[in-house]
């Protein structure tokens, strides 16, 4: 079989995959954040925590406990980081220096997961199962909360409420994301990935040299890191090393538990506000950039193969070009940033790619939760703009998008370009950071600009030529980390405020259809032009300029 058609055969089993569990998760996603009962463990949870889960709460009294809870999580972590060493089952870990602590604790708090240590010697095993697979599930469960409240508010009418976090927070975590997990970890197992409780292995080689093999609890770190689109590996290697992902149909199941929440969100979507068809009106803006991303970073690197380097540098043998530029196309069009390729090694314009995947702002289908209130902020965007077009007052689902609701969207928008190209400047202007690049020249710059734009959009990959583990770094990323992920957050909870409390005015003939191809078309283009308008100046100097080198 050659490599083209098994690229495309791989393309349309994972449209099958997600095709088939679109229904069926995005339904059950709807019937938990409407339920109005209460599982057993979750009551054990609420009364531990002294919560009242019949009460609800405005956005303000949302937003405190989405601060509170994500403080907490970022001191405990970093608490766990800095003892890791004096804990038991080490197993030879060397820790981390204060600064990469710090940024580690935000990084896995803010559903980044950039990694400044490497997996198997900067974390304990205990460090791995008891901090950063906890927060992977939590970090994950924040985002599918605040989503949910958005969703909420536009579905209510004149309420002063938009839901309870607390509630939001648990049953994200009991009745989707841990019971998907535990089946994914256990398929997983099955295609060969490793989950163990031994010491490391120490084995000599022909040369006299020792070399350690580490295990741990792979799979279960594996499952959730993929399916909450967070995307910190256990090992170094990340989804390249062969304990975490070994053979092609690992690569494929994978790259669908990245996808597969964030884009059956969007049927949750349709069902919660009433209309299935704006549901599908967003999937299909997701599916349009999703596939743009996939078809050309696969096609330049597919291209790049008959070039002098060849385009297997910095690929695995046993992915090859499809199943890495695949991969490599959906990580950064979620906010997961997991690796199974070096993005650092990609030709320039698939370089190029998933760098602008990232600069579009992570709705291609973005990730978990941030990914659908990130489309619906579009959606509004687009919404506004034609009623400028046409000269009447916008309304989305029969809310009027008016100052206020713009004001949110518009400071949302801003938040992320002002983060990556004021830090990107700051780094390029100063002798010391300059000094961590790889390379010189645009490629240099497009290293530091992708690690801007991977902090601040919460994906976490990186251009693996820049030594980012020094202080100036890792302060400045983890900076971009709490900012990209929380400013935005505190604007759409005060955008879900405002619609909530609007009341629901009928659709008229002179109300623009909102679930249209036509629509879809002009959500795709506001989301371009905007990214374009703000980016293409420093993508010009950076893989564009290479590209043309």
């Amino acid at each position: 079989m050659s490599d083209d058609l098994s690229g495309l055969l791989t393309i349309g089993l994972l449209v099958l995959l997600l095709a088939m569990s679109y229904h069926p998760l995005g339904a059950w996603m709807a019937k938990v954040f409407t339920d109005p009962r209460h599982w057993p463990v979750e009551r054990v949870v609420y009364r531990l925590v002294r919560v009242d889960p019949d009460s609800e709460q405005g956005w303000r009294a949302y937003a405190a406990s989405v601060l509170a809870f994500s403080a907490v999580g970022v001191v405990a972590l970093f608490g766990l980081v800095v003892g890791q060493t004096h804990l038991p089952g080490r197993q030879g870990s060397d820790g981390m220096g204060l600064t990469t602590a710090v940024n580690t604790a935000i990084s896995f708090v803010t559903n980044t997961n950039w990694q400044s240590y490497a997996g198997e010697v900067g974390a304990s095993p205990v460090l791995q199962t008891v901090g950063l697979t906890v927060q992977n599930f939590v970090s994950a469960a924040v985002g599918l909360a605040v989503a949910v409240a958005l969703v909420r508010a536009l579905a209510r009418r004149s309420a002063a409420a938009i839901g309870n976090f607390w509630v939001d927070l648990v049953r994200g975590i009991v009745r989707i994301l841990v019971p998907a997990s535990v089946a994914a970890a256990v398929l997983l197992l099955v295609g060969g990935v490793v989950q163990n409780l031994q010491g490391p292995t120490v084995i000599h080689s022909l040369s006299g040299a020792d070399q350690v093999i580490r295990g741990g609890l792979v799979a279960s770190q594996e499952a959730i890191k993929e399916l909450g689109t967070n995307g910190g590996g256990y090992f170094n290697a990340n989804s390249a090393h062969p304990f975490e992902n070994p053979n092609p149909l690992t690569n494929v199941f994978e790259i669908f538990l990245m996808l597969v929440i964030p884009f059956a969100l969007t049927r949750t979507y349709g069902l919660m506000v009433g209309d299935r068809r704006q549901g599908w009106a967003l999937g299909g803006f997701a599916a349009l950039l999703w596939a743009g991303g996939v078809a050309v970073t696969s096609w330049a690197e597919v291209s790049a193969s008959g070039g002098l380097t060849g385009s297997m540098e910095g690929k695995e043998q046993r992915f090859g070009v499809w199943g890495s530029s695949i991969f490599a196309a959906s990580t950064t069009g979620t906010s997961t940033g997991a690796v199974n390729s070096m993005h650092e090694s990609f030709s320039p314009l698939g370089g190029g790619t998933v760098l602008a995947n990232m600069v579009l702002g992570e709705v291609s289908p973005g990730g978990v939760g941030s990914g659908l209130y990130g489309i619906v902020v579009v959606a509004l965007l687009a919404v506004f703009v034609a009623g400028l077009m046409v000269g009447r007052t916008p309304e989305y689902l029969g809310k009027t998008i008016g100052r206020r609701e713009v004001t949110c969207a518009a400071l949302y928008v801003l938040v992320m370009p002002v983060l990556v190209l004021v830090s990107t400047g700051s780094s390029l202007a100063s002798d010391g950071p300059r000094s961590a690049m790889l390379a010189t020249g645009p490629h240099g710059l497009t290293e530091v600009l992708y690690a801007y734009a991977s902090a601040a959009n919460n994906n976490g990959s990186a251009f693996a030529g820049l030594t980012a583990d020094n202080p100036w770094y890792n302060l400045t990323l983890a900076v971009c980390m709490l900012l990209g992920r929380f400013v935005p957050m505190l604007l759409v909870l005060r955008l879900a405020g405002h619609l909530a409390e609007q009341p629901t005015r009928p659709a008229t003939v002179g109300t623009m259809p909102t679930h249209t191809p036509l629509f879809v078309g002009l959500a795709t283009g506001i989301a371009l032009v905007v990214a374009g308008l703000t980016f293409f100046p420093a993508l010009a100097l950076g893989p564009v300029a290479e590209a043309l080198s």
